[in-house]
């Protein structure tokens, strides 16, 4: 692992200090990091429990049914608008939770 290094303007390391109240410039940073991580979470999911109380399953569930039946109500703007917003949603959940798992 190489160690890289970033500079940062005095003004940036001292909100950061103010915003934590951490003095070490890392730890800082690591602590606004887990809080957006977290705030980023569960607005994801209270999107996520939007959609499955809207259609009443997981998204598993309502991607089976989507890929496996022909129904004219899955061709409205409004349900493939949904499963979209939806997928993305699952899946920057997901990748949100893999790439934060790290921090402490």
């Amino acid at each position: 692992m190489s160690n890289n290094i970033l500079v940062l303007p005095k003004e940036t390391a001292q909100a950061l200090v103010d915003l934590t109240g951490e003095t070490r410039i890392d730890a800082a940073l690591t602590l606004l990091m887990r809080e957006y991580a977290r705030q980023q979470l569960t607005n994801l999911k209270n999107e996520l429990q939007k959609f499955e109380r809207k259609y009443g399953m997981s998204f598993e569930a309502y991607r089976q049914i989507w890929n496996s039946e022909e129904k004219d109500e899955h061709y409205t703007f409004e349900a493939e608008n949904d499963y979209l917003m939806w997928e993305g949603a699952v899946t920057r959940h997901k990748r949100l939770n893999e790439s934060f798992a790290w921090l402490p």
